[in-house]
Order: C-alpha cells, then sequence, then structure tokens
C-alpha cells in the first residue's frame, strides 16, 4: 500500500483520525470547503447530505480534534462517486487526502461497490494526479460544467477498488 501512504513517515499520518462526520462538524466542513473551492457548497447541503440523503457517506480527517478534511461520496447501487473532497490548506501535501480517499474506496468496497466515479475541474492537476495514483482514467468530459468560470469536468472512473 505504499502508494497510498504519505510522503514522508514523520508527518501526520499516525496521528489523523478518519471518521463519519456530525452535525458538530458542519462549521468547520464548510471552512475547508469555502477555503477549498470558488464554487463550495451551501451549508445546508451538507446538513442534508447528513440527515436527509440515504446514500451519502460522510468522513473527515482530524487532527487534536480539529477537522482538517472531508470527504461526501454517494453509495448509489454498486458505485460509489466522489461528490466532494477537500483538505485544509494548511494540512495539503500530507497524504491525509489520499487517506482520505482510501479509507472512503476501502468502506465502499466492504458495502458492495465495484467501481467509483467523479468529477473534476479540468484545471485541478494535483486532484488529477492523485485519482491518477489510485488507478481512476479519464472516462468522458462535461463541456461547461462549472458555472463560475465555464470550465469543463473532466470524468473519472476506478474500475476496481482497493482492498486491505
Amino acid at each position: 500500500m505504499d502508494d497510498y501512504s504519505p510522503r514522508n513517515s514523520e508527518d501526520l499520518y499516525g496521528l489523523i483520525k478518519i471518521r463519519k462526520m456530525t452535525q458538530d462538524d458542519l462549521e468547520q466542513v464548510v471552512a475547508i470547503d469555502q477555503a477549498s473551492f470558488s464554487l463550495p457548497w451551501p451549508a445546508r447541503s451538507f446538513q442534508l447530505e447528513l440527515t436527509d440523503n440515504p446514500v451519502s457517506r460522510c468522513w473527515v480527517a482530524e487532527l487534536d480534534g480539529r477537522v482538517v478534511a472531508i470527504m461526501v461520496a454517494w453509495l448509489i447501487v454498486d458505485e460509489i462517486h466522489i461528490a466532494t473532497i477537500a483538505t485544509h490548506p494548511d494540512f495539503r501535501k500530507q497524504g491525509i487526502g489520499k487517506n482520505l480517499l482510501l479509507h472512503t474506496l476501502r468502506c465502499a468496497r466492504e458495502e458492495g461497490a465495484l467501481t467509483s466515479f467523479l468529477e473534476v475541474r479540468e484545471s485541478n492537476l494535483v486532484a488529477i494526479e492523485m485519482y491518477r495514483q489510485f488507478g481512476y482514467t479519464e472516462s468522458g468530459r462535461r463541456s461547461g460544467y462549472y458555472k463560475d468560470n465555464g470550465e469543463d469536468a473532466i470524468l473519472m472512473t476506478l474500475e476496481s477498488l482497493p482492498g486491505e
């Protein structure tokens, strides 16, 4: 599993706790989303994912009681759709996002998911590279998908989820 390990064995990985998102996390979750995206989700969207969407799987990565990364994914039949993933700017490039994604994919596999799907801005080269490291491949494109600047979304598919 070295492909999914943080870059430096002395960084934060051993101190990070990945757990289900709770209502108490929402303020920190929204702050991370707003710091990460030009089109952040409204706070109500995260609330609905937690309380009203039975296919939603919401996770956070926590360090010393502080949420440092977030993930929302939807388990639909045998596919896990990555809806959003973000790491707080102060904690990027330390493997936290990779570990959160790996955790989500493994949990989805335990629930019967066989494949994964996501959309990513074509300019988000860091995210695209991370997804490629997991084995995601480009499977399509949505022209003008992002409303703020008309940027295309690259559709990526992972045909086989990682195991233990």
